[in-house]
């Protein structure tokens, strides 16, 4: 059975790569079970979650194993831990394990480019990250990879770490500086990110303005919120997968209030990477919320077992 650590995944899994190959991947057919939540109980700090999601196609399937711990900020460790099993899918036989925290973190990304590529103005330059951990971390690449963004505005919660995400992407290339004037820097950016764990909206509707994308991307869970109910009311909404309108707080929330009708949607992953680029998006503020999908990592985990 092969290993594949973070430094082989990054070095396999360019997001010009993943860009180009992995709507092809998402297009073919995956059985994808509903992923098991399980809550571990922590002591003094928010409770942790356990996640299994397995998928497979006609060839191979694998199973991902995440462990999402938010207290570990205090600790100064990841909040997310995982591995990644990829398996054949006519025999059974292992074929390898990959380190999933990195695979999650590439292919969130990924996605997350993907969908702008679709959604996004053409000329969007200015980035705006809501959140300073791991996935936030890569969002700036990944977007740059369909996109000519150059100058980056970070906040986060802990200004400091928004301060270490900032210097990190100046030296990636960027323009970036952290920012503690959430209101300015949301009219400011053509795309706003935002990749937290957060309980309380961070994206307030009634500051966007048409032509912006909002990606909505670290809440899994019903009670997780990156965005308020006027977002989904003002926006064209996407999702990664239909299974989040019963997942996350940022569906169900606007959804029991009436700010989102479920008909209302527009579409998935699949929709967007079916269609191609959307008309009308110039002038419109979209809106891309993501959960990750068992079928995301498969693919990603297959782009790297090719390469």
């Amino acid at each position: 059975m092969k290993s594949y650590s973070a430094a082989d995944i990054i070095r396999l899994l360019t997001y010009d790569l993943m860009a180009r190959e992995l709507p092809k991947r998402l297009a073919q057919a995956v059985a994808t079970p509903p992923r098991h939540v399980h809550t571990l109980a922590q002591d003094g700090e928010p409770d942790a979650s356990l996640l299994l999601m397995p998928a497979w196609g006609r060839e191979i399937g694998g199973v991902k194993i995440v462990n999402v711990t938010p207290g570990n900020a205090k600790r100064r460790l990841p909040a997310v831990t995982a591995s990644y099993l990829l398996f054949d899918a006519l025999t059974g036989e292992h074929l390898a394990l990959l380190d999933g925290g990195e695979l999650t973190a590439r292919r969130t990304a990924a996605v997350a480019a993907m969908a702008a590529d679709r959604l996004a103005p053409d000329g969007a330059r200015r980035l705006l990250l809501i959140g300073s951990g791991r996935i936030a971390s890569e969002l700036a690449f990944a977007y740059r990879a369909v996109r000519s963004i150059d100058s980056v505005r970070v906040f986060s919660p802990t200004h400091a770490n928004a301060e270490k995400l900032a210097r990190a992407l100046s030296a990636g290339g960027f323009d970036a500086a952290a920012t503690e004037d959430l209101a300015a820097s949301q009219d400011w950016a053509d795309i706003i990110a935002c990749a937290t764990l957060s309980r309380e909206p961070w994206v307030r509707g009634a500051g966007l303005r048409p032509g912006q994308h909002v990606a909505l991307i670290g809440g899994y869970l019903p009670d997780m919120r990156e965005g308020d109910d006027l977002v989904m009311r003002r926006g064209q909404v996407w999702v990664d997968t239909r299974a989040a309108l019963g997942e996350a707080g940022d569906l169900s929330g606007p959804i029991a209030s009436g700010a989102l009708r479920p008909d209302a949607l527009c579409g998935d992953l699949a929709d967007l990477c079916a269609q191609g680029k959307q008309p009308g998006r110039e002038g419109a503020i979209t809106v891309f919320k993501s959960v990750g999908e068992a079928a995301q990592d498969l693919a990603a985990a297959g782009l790297v077992m090719n390469r």
